[in-house]
């Protein structure tokens, strides 16, 4: 028996058969001149920033797979490349060696990425905090030219299809685009040498919930393929050629996530209410239709969030108003009287950049930091027709049920005042029609997601109907972290006192002037923060499906006289170290 450490990554034990995934390596590139002509160089790496720009969109395309974590974080980090594959500073230094230096396409993309690499890396005398993001954009950088230069060399990618099913996956590297391709129903662990805790791979393995070890030295040199491996995800323990009594152990842990995984089912079936009396709603995000049955099977009382990116597929034509209402209305029937907030087109950012394009309505297609620029309601309110159409597809929807539209990337309130003008616009543009609906239109609400939303608070509210507290880019754009980066870092937190300010005065202005609040950000999933947003006044809270039970649990675990405590200890706070703790002591 061996016993190997790494990190573990995301939690469960599994005994399981080792399954090796090699891959090819690459060919030692040395800066070469070309036998070629400059211009033959130019049109061999224009050819495979193409393959390579197809290959992201076919990955793109499996993400309806992941659960919604998982999506999110490889759709940005898919972004990243695709931005970096465009006219980045990558593409055009490559090319001017191709012209200046005579070199093959290879070695061009070959030093190039080496030295930008070597300048996103950690550098002397950075601080501990920033070293990780550092760390993970080299990474980006690398990633992007090992693409490049296996379609300008030929060498095929790795493929997992032809793992058995039910194996431990077990590599030198796991990559973030490998991570998007691993089947959770297939693929029972995966342990690595390379990786950390923070890196993307890691955060996808997490929203994948496949018990995950990186970091495991001379992992391949103690297992071959076949071996029986017991994978620990929280311990990072990898225990090969196990004895009879670690197997025992091994059985009893497994038989008993497998009760607290039923446990947590029978919760679906209580109300979230506090030990003293108070109801919480607790209410599902929702990336794409298909995650409905999971909302109903863990207990969501309605739809907090629905992001309606996934109509707004890059294949095919922008959808019409009809095609639109189709899916509108089959969601809210579906919801069957319960509340559906669902958000208008949230593009721009890192978020649907190819379908600008092809659109030709890229508006920062060369600004340095697009997250800073035309996005949300602001890109809408600059091409109205994208906005009229789904209005007008959402109040038709609104008459097979309780609907309320939400508005992402609020800035001030004249954006609102605009979108309410459009808004009853396309009502009476509708009656006009003929079309029948509710006397009374659905609630049109607004995101607090940047910190001149949160702070004009008291204003927005005069214009809307309800607030959802974006927690997700109001952390990045308090923090000025950038958040696909620093996910899992600790640079990116949204327990810190300047975010717990800013939610605070939005919902004392929300409560104020008698508006809902909602927390839809991925603060409301964390169950260690929930009895803090409590005590703060909030008594609603919208998640991904798969974190509802632990919320409820911890819900059904609470008063209301010490969710006060925590959250009056906690605004005096102003270490986001010391936040941290309390908000996890508290929770123990």
């Amino acid at each position: 028996m061996i016993s190997l450490q790494g990190l573990g990554i995301s939690p469960g034990v599994v005994i399981a058969r080792a399954s090796l995934a090699h891959e090819r390596p690459l060919p030692h590139i040395e800066p070469t001149p070309t036998q070629r002509t400059v211009e033959a160089e130019r049109e061999r790496l224009d050819q495979a920033i193409t393959l390579t720009l197809k290959q992201l969109r076919k990955l793109r395309s499996k993400l309806d797979a992941l659960p919604e974590e998982g999506r999110i974080e490889i759709d940005a980090l898919l972004s990243v490349y695709e931005r970096m594959l465009s006219h980045s500073r990558l593409v055009r230094a490559a090319h001017r060696r191709l012209t200046e230096d005579g070199l093959t396409a290879e070695s061009a993309v070959q030093l190039e990425s080496d030295v930008l690499a070597a300048q996103a890396g950690p550098q002397p005398g950075m601080p501990e905090e920033e070293i990780e993001g550092a760390r993970r954009r080299e990474g980006e950088f690398r990633e992007v030219a090992r693409r490049l230069l296996r379609n300008l060399t030929g060498v095929s990618f790795r493929a997992f299809s032809d793992i058995p099913g039910g194996s431990a996956l077990l590599a030198e590297q796991i990559r973030p685009a490998d991570a998007a391709v691993i089947d959770p129903n297939r693929i029972a662990a995966v342990v690595s040498e390379g990786g950390g805790v923070t890196d993307h791979t890691a955060i996808m393995l997490r929203a994948l919930n496949v018990p995950a070890v990186l970091a495991v030295p001379d992992l391949l040199t103690h297992v071959s393929d076949g071996s029986l491996v017991i994978v620990d995800g929280s311990t990072g323990r990898v225990t090969v050629h196990p004895d009879s009594a670690t197997l025992a152990s091994a059985r009893e842990a497994m038989a008993e996530e497998a009760r607290e995984r039923k446990g947590i089912g029978r919760l679906r079936r209580l109300p979230s209410r506090l030990l003293s009396g108070e109801d919480i709603e607790l209410l599902a995000n929702v990336e794409i239709p298909n995650e409905l049955p999971l909302l109903h099977r863990n207990g969501a009382t309605g739809i907090g969030l629905l992001r309606t990116e996934f109509l707004f597929d890059e294949s095919a034509p922008l959808p019409d108003e009809d095609g639109q209402y189709a899916v509108y209305a089959r969601i809210v029937t579906e919801m069957a009287g319960m509340n559906t907030t669902i958000r208008v087109l949230d593009w721009g950012g890192e978020k649907g950049l190819a379908r600008l394009r092809q659109l030709g309505i890229d508006d920062h297609q060369e600004e340095e930091n697009p997250a800073l620029g035309v996005r949300g309601l602001r890109l809408l309110l600059r091409h109205p027709e994208i906005l009229e159409t789904q209005l007008c597809a959402l109040l038709r929807a609104s008459l097979d049920g309780p609907v309320r539209i939400l508005l992402p990337m609020v800035s001030s309130v004249n954006e609102v005042i605009a979108t309410r003008q459009i808004f009853e616009r396309c009502a009476r543009r509708l009656r006009r029609r003929g079309v029948r609906l509710p006397a009374e239109l659905p609630p049109l609400g607004v995101m607090i997601e940047t910190p001149a939303a949160a702070l004009t608070a008291g204003a927005l509210v005069m214009q809307a109907d309800f607030l959802a507290l974006g927690t997700n880019d109001l952390t990045m754009y308090t923090l000025a972290v950038d958040r696909a980066a620093s996910m899992g870092s600790a640079l990116y937190t949204t327990l810190h006192p300047a975010v717990l300010r800013l939610l605070r005065f939005s919902v004392d202005e929300g409560l104020r002037a008698r508006r809902s609040v909602c927390v839809c950000g991925e603060i409301a999933a964390d169950p260690h923060a929930v009895p803090l947003l409590i005590g703060m006044g909030l008594r609603s809270f919208s998640m991904s499906a798969a974190s509802l039970p632990q919320v409820k649990r911890m819900v059904r675990s609470l008063t209301i006289e010490a969710c006060d405590d925590l959250y009056r200890r906690a605004i005096l706070t102003e270490d986001p170290v010391q936040l941290h703790e309390m908000v996890s002591q508290f929770a123990a």
